[in-house]
C-alpha cells in the first residue's frame, strides 16, 4: 500500500508511539493532540497547524464526550497517510474501511470509543474549562492509558497497512 507520503515509513515502533503519546497528553496536550503529534516525525506536517487541527477534538470532540479524542487524533493520522482528496475518488471505501476497523480495534481494547463511556459518565457535554492537570485528575482519568492504547494501536495497525 502507497501512502500519501509516498515513502516507505517502515516498522514503526508500537511501544515507542504509545509512550511518546501519553508524555505528551502529560505534558498537557489533548487526547488528539498527542496522537497525532507523535506521529508528527513520519506526517512531517507544520507543528502549529497539526496542534491547531487537532485542538478541537480533545475531551471527545470540544468536551462533548462525544468520540474520544484518542480515535479522532487516530483518523487524522489515517487520513493523511491513506486518505483522498479527489472527491472522485474511486477507493473512498477502503479508506472509510480502515477508520471503522481501527475504531473497531480500540472499542476491542478499551472497551468503547466514546469518551464519555471511557470516563464512567452519564451525560455529555463537561465544563468548557478543563480541570488543572494534577496528581489527582491522572488518578482519576484513565485518558494516559487510552492514549497510549491509541498511538500503539495506530502503530501497529500503520505497519500492518504498509507491510501489504
Amino acid at each position: 500500500m502507497n501512502n500519501n507520503l509516498g515513502h516507505k515509513i517502515g516498522t514503526l515502533d508500537a511501544e515507542k508511539y504509545g509512550k511518546k503519546a501519553e508524555s505528551l497528553f502529560k505534558e498537557g496536550y489533548n487526547c488528539a493532540q498527542a496522537i497525532t503529534y507523535a506521529f508528527n516525525d513520519i506526517l512531517g506536517l507544520d507543528e502549529k497547524m497539526l496542534l491547531s487541527l487537532s485542538s478541537s477534538f480533545g475531551g471527545g470532540m470540544g468536551r462533548l464526550r462525544e468520540v474520544c479524542g484518542a480515535v479522532t487524533g487516530a483518523f487524522i493520522v489515517l487520513g493523511v497517510l491513506y486518505g483522498y482528496s479527489d472527491v472522485n475518488a474511486p477507493d473512498k471505501g477502503e479508506h472509510y474501511n480502515r477508520i471503522q476497523e481501527f475504531a473497531k480495534r480500540f472499542k476491542e481494547d478499551n472497551g468503547s470509543i466514546i469518551c464519555r463511556e471511557l470516563l464512567g459518565l452519564d451525560s455529555g457535554a463537561s465544563e468548557l474549562t478543563p480541570e488543572n492537570r494534577t496528581k489527582e485528575y491522572y488518578e482519576k482519568r484513565p485518558c494516559p492509558k487510552k492514549v497510549y492504547s491509541g498511538a500503539y494501536l495506530l502503530a501497529e495497525y500503520i505497519n500492518e497497512i504498509d507491510g501489504k
